[in-house]
């Protein structure tokens, strides 16, 4: 079978849609089939190379708001009619590809719905007010539009599956295709008894992700204890604001930020820590929570969509409320010290990825949902 990809984000990937296309390809690829990935280029020419047996096709991209998305699907549409004779199904991921136009069967895979989205965001700045009515008004119709060119739909956790009721589709019939991780890479790996606490956010700085909340958390934490230490891990449009906040608050010796990191960096910063904390406001099925759980490491995440698919409070984690840094900072002192129940989460985290969330789990459901579809059994609201 030959599987082309459309995706609106970087290729080779920087983050978590990305990450989820690369890790289930490439187990398409162990198993025979060919792969292609369309995604957005520059204003060069149409751009071709092969990334670890992955065909990468870059096409055109103008960010020419708000004709970006019509003005790509021109350029991309071209590449899916001259791959249609050798291409059996188109595989689209949201969030906000262009229309595709085809004679080939269509399934998309929504990751995190706009509008649910937008409803969870908090208007914080110009750009946030602009994205909040650009999200109701301009992409929520687009991804109406994308709903109804499909043949199947998918949902990357029950709890999207659900928010898709806003767009008209019934969730029990939809398709749960969750995300992955690579347990061979991110394993555990046994601490060295120190006296410094470490504790681990890896994602977008965004006030989305309650970044701002872990740093609030942070200066209540570091005022109360000597050992803490907080290390934030990614970059985003807040990371500027963020960086000015800790300086304000004296935290520049309590507080790292390191950028985007390599794997083999990002996997060692998850090993080395003594806990993951993941403040968002709302997830889809957040990549860096499995690549955490895959590494034993005990989480304290936010009770919100995506997060609680996969926590179970108590068990393989501790879910508190969104937008409580109080509470967080109450959870994190609460099992810092708590030698005996950090591995108990860690442990039951890592069973947790290894019985549901590895890429050979995660390709085969994708596969069984392939042959579905192109035996002639889809459907508009999953099959």
């Amino acid at each position: 079978m030959h599987i082309c990809n459309v995706i609106s984000v970087p290729f080779p990937p920087c983050e978590g849609i990305g990450h989820y296309v690369y890790g289930y390809c490439t187990k398409l690829l162990e198993q025979g089939h060919q792969v292609t990935v369309i995604t957005r280029g520059s204003f060069h020419k149409t751009q071709r190379e092969n990334l670890d047996g992955i065909e990468v096709i870059r096409a055109p991209f103008i960010p020419l708001y708000p004709f970006y998305l019509y003005l790509h699907g021109i350029f991309l549409n071209k590449i899916v009619k001259s791959l249609e004779s050798h291409v059996d199904i188109v595989h689209i991921h949201t969030p906000l590809p262009p229309l595709v136009r085809t004679s080939l069967p269509i399934i998309t895979t929504i990751h995190s719905p706009i509008l649910s989205d937008s409803k969870c965001s908090t208007i914080s700045s110009i750009y946030s007010l602009v994205s909040k009515i650009s999200a109701r008004f301009v992409s929520y119709p687009l991804e109406m539009k994308l709903i109804a060119s499909s043949d199947k739909i998918t949902a990357v956790s029950a709890s999207v599956a659900q928010d898709l009721q806003n767009y008209h589709l019934d969730p029990v019939q939809l398709c749960i295709l969750h995300n992955g991780v690579n347990e061979q890479f991110f394993t555990p790996k046994q601490k060295k008894s120190q006296g410094e606490k470490q504790i681990l956010y890896v994602g977008r700085m965004d006030h989305e992700k309650g970044v701002f909340d872990l740093l609030n958390c942070a200066q209540h934490l570091c005022s109360k204890r000597s050992d803490l230490f907080f290390n934030f891990v990614g970059d985003g449009r807040d990371l500027t604001k963020l960086k000015q906040k800790s300086k304000k608050m004296g935290l520049e010796d309590r507080v790292t930020f390191t950028g985007q990191l390599d794997r083999d960096k990002l996997v060692q910063m998850y090993q080395d820590a003594d806990l993951f904390v993941f403040p968002s406001y709302h997830e889809g099925l957040p990549t860096v929570l499995l690549e955490a759980m895959s590494c034993g490491l005990p989480i304290i995440a936010t009770d919100v969509r995506g997060n609680g698919d996969v926590i179970v409070n108590g068990e393989n984690g501790i879910l508190v409320p969104p937008k409580s840094p109080n509470e967080l900072a109450e959870s994190i002192l609460s099992l810092v010290d708590d030698e005996r129940y950090k591995c108990v989460l860690g442990k039951n985290a890592r069973n947790t990825i290894e019985a549901k969330y590895t890429w050979n789990a995660v390709a085969k459901n994708i596969v069984d949902c392939y042959t579905h579809l192109c035996n002639g059994n889809s459907k508009k609201q999953g099959g």
